[in-house]
């Protein structure tokens, strides 16, 4: 139904509200861009509302520096946007960055793990890491296993409260100006030099510069302006406590404390479809890692459980390009919302504004996955 409040132009139409699109779409409002975005709803696959909520750096792009590079970058942006958005919305997201711990379970594990960060710092230079051995972060974390031989430890590692960061940024995209437009599942895109054409159920949108940031439906949406995005379901699992008393202020790979006490377990990877439910045996494996981690939580009654599907490439590192047959259509996809939010709202934004693509980028195309010059896994 037609509705004449509802504008049918913008100068960027967003397709996806999750926390991809609603990053950039807050970069391009802050900009005085004038900003619609379209979210398919609660039906969708809601990636941005099952996750892990953390802010790493550490370990990402071992294999691609350029990938490490701009994960560094939007850590080190992400003090700037939680403060933007607080003074903006009034939410405050919980970002905390006092560094992150990877914990190794075996001298070969805490051997592997030292020689790869120290490849990185050798790439990069400006990447301070420490390894600890067990004494050493037992004076750390008292609450530490007796089956935790060691682990990583970088000052560039944080976390966030995810949700309130998803509210944070829809309320900031509208204080600037955006319009968000909520059960609006996308038909088709049409095209003509300098327009595209949105088509939703029984609306038009039209808009001289599109972002694809629809997650999963930004293979068959790029598909319709020249942009290659193979990007497909890959299942994580997680665990919620009860709210314990607090015992880590740090955050790890697999387990951190929320800024409301609960406490998280997760890092599961699986290649299962669309499946996103939960399975008895891989929460099983999450429990007792965690447990392994941190003994005390033995005793912890969990109160949830949840699936969600992470959106992946073949090789797991993100998807960034400007299509070339249809200049203005960008595809913006990856599995690191939380982490990379700040990149997108201040690198991206600009760049699909008029700017000059950032350099850390140019590798990311998803034609790679044409010419077989395809990564190695990024996680």
């Amino acid at each position: 139904m037609n509705d004449s409040s509802i504008p049918t132009s913008a100068e960027v139409i967003v397709v996806g509200g999750g926390l991809v699109g609603m990053a950039v779409a807050y970069g391009l409002a802050k900009a005085g861009t004038r900003t619609l975005v379209l979210d398919q709803g609660d039906d969708a696959f809601r990636a941005s509302r099952g996750n892990f909520g953390l802010v790493w750096v550490q370990g990402k792009g071992f294999d691609r520096l350029e990938y490490s590079r701009w994960t560094r970058s939007s850590a080190l942006a992400w003090a700037g946007l939680a403060e933007d958005l607080l003074q903006e919305t009034d939410v405050d997201v919980r970002l905390k960055q006092p560094g992150g711990f990877h914990m190794c379970f075996s001298d070969q594990e805490l051997a592997e793990r030292q020689a790869r960060l120290a490849g990185m710092q050798a790439g990069l230079g400006d990447y301070p890491f420490e390894m600890l051995d067990r004494a050493d972060l037992r004076a750390r974390l008292p609450g530490i296993g007796p089956k935790v031989v060691g682990a990583s430890y970088t000052p560039m590692d944080g976390h966030v409260n995810p949700l309130k960061l998803l509210r944070a940024l829809h309320a900031g995209a509208q204080h600037h100006g955006a319009t968000i437009l909520g059960r609006m599942p996308v038909e088709r895109i049409d095209s003509a030099p300098g327009e595209f054409t949105v088509v939703t159920p029984g609306q038009r949108f039209t808009a001289p510069r599109l972002v694809l940031a629809a997650g999963l439906g930004n293979r068959p949406l790029g598909e319709q302006v020249g942009l290659h995005a193979p990007v497909a379901p890959n299942r994580g699992q997680v665990l919620v406590s009860e709210r314990v008393r607090p015992f880590l202020d740090y955050p790890t790979i697999n387990v951190r404390q929320t800024d409301e006490g609960s406490v998280q377990l997760g890092d599961s990877m699986e290649e299962v479809g669309f499946n996103d439910l939960t399975t008895t045996d891989v929460l099983a494996r999450i429990a007792q890692r965690g447990v392994n981690t941190f003994p005390l939580l033995a005793d912890v009654r969990l109160v949830r459980a949840w699936g969600a599907l992470r959106v992946m490439s073949p090789d797991g590192y993100p998807i960034y390009q400007e299509s070339a047959s249809h200049p203005g259509a960008f595809v913006v996809t990856c599995h690191s919302g939380v982490t990379l939010a700040a990149a997108h709202a201040t690198r991206i934004a600009p760049w699909v504004r008029g700017g000059e693509q950032p350099e850390e980028l140019a590798v990311f195309a998803g034609e790679r996955f044409l010419t077989g010059e395809v990564f190695s896994h990024a996680h």
